[in-house]
């Protein structure tokens, strides 16, 4: 199996690089409205967060639930580039789109579903854009690690892999998160290790010992849910984090944070 082990590319996303610091991601399930995204917005900016998730399009196991506001979302996304100095990050779902998110989105990410799409994989592998690979539900690490493979051969060294959850048999959280899984990762490549928590608990008070878990098995970061009124949310509104909620959840990410140490020893 051929893995980057030697792979030491320093990732810059504005002025942010992971030597510097964990790399934390807030933002909504979905882009709902431009006035919620604003507001989440201000409160990132105001709690010096420089990352935001910001989905115009989301897969959904149901054909019946909220999809994302598409075209229209993307707009949203464009205005936020107009009126915030934020980085954002959006999942693509199609190519067609890409012209789009070369312009106006800083990181690409490929979602669960999309982990195994070669024809997204290879054609994303020839930008210079970050890339954050979420681990499919149903996915092996090997199999993780050849998707990553595929952005790396196809000349993208700017790879952030993102564990978010896989199915287990265990029917009380949405997901089970692969601690272990990013613990191992860290020995086998260099590649950035970032957790998404709020997919993997799928409940909103089990997001904040699962970021610190993560965080204490070697992950170089978090992608967190939060929405100005959870309850209003239109999609995962259970797993979401108010912003109280999230700044509270922040200063034991501060606090904590340091003890863990990335200087991790990687295998030969």
């Amino acid at each position: 199996m051929k893995l980057v082990k030697t792979f030491d590319k320093k990732i810059e996303i504005g002025d942010f690089s992971f030597e510097k610091g964990l790399m934390i991601i807030a933002g909504p399930c979905s882009i709902e409205n431009q006035e919620q995204m604003f507001q989440v917005c201000s409160f990132l900016e105001r709690e010096k967060i420089p990352f935001l998730r910001a989905a115009a399009y989301k897969p959904r196991t149901s054909p019946y639930s909220f999809q994302g506001l598409g075209t229209s979302g993307l707009e949203i996304i464009k205005k936020i580039k107009q009126n915030f100095s934020i980085q954002v990050i959006s999942e693509i779902v199609d190519l067609e789109h890409l012209n789009f998110y070369r312009q106006y989105v800083d990181v690409i990410q490929i979602g669960a579903r999309n982990m195994q799409n070669f024809e997204i994989l290879k054609a994303l592998g020839k930008t210079d854009k970050p890339i954050i690979l979420k681990r499919g539900f149903g996915n092996t690490i090997e199999e993780w690690l050849y998707a990553a493979e595929y952005l790396l051969a196809s000349g993208n060294e700017k790879v952030i892999l993102c564990e978010r959850g896989i199915r287990t048999f265990e029917p009380m959280t949405r997901n089970t998160l692969d601690v272990g899984a990013i613990a191992l990762v860290k020995t086998i490549t260099k590649l950035p290790v970032i957790a998404d928590p709020s997919h993997a608990a799928g409940r909103h008070d089990l997001v904040a010992p699962l970021t610190l878990a993560a965080l204490a098995a070697g992950a170089d970061g978090v992608m967190l849910e939060i929405h100005p009124s959870p309850s209003q949310s239109v999609s995962d509104r259970e797993q979401a984090l108010g912003f109280e909620d999230f700044s509270k959840l922040l200063k034991k990410i501060q606090t904590i944070g340091p003890l863990f140490t990335r200087d991790i020893i990687h295998s030969p």
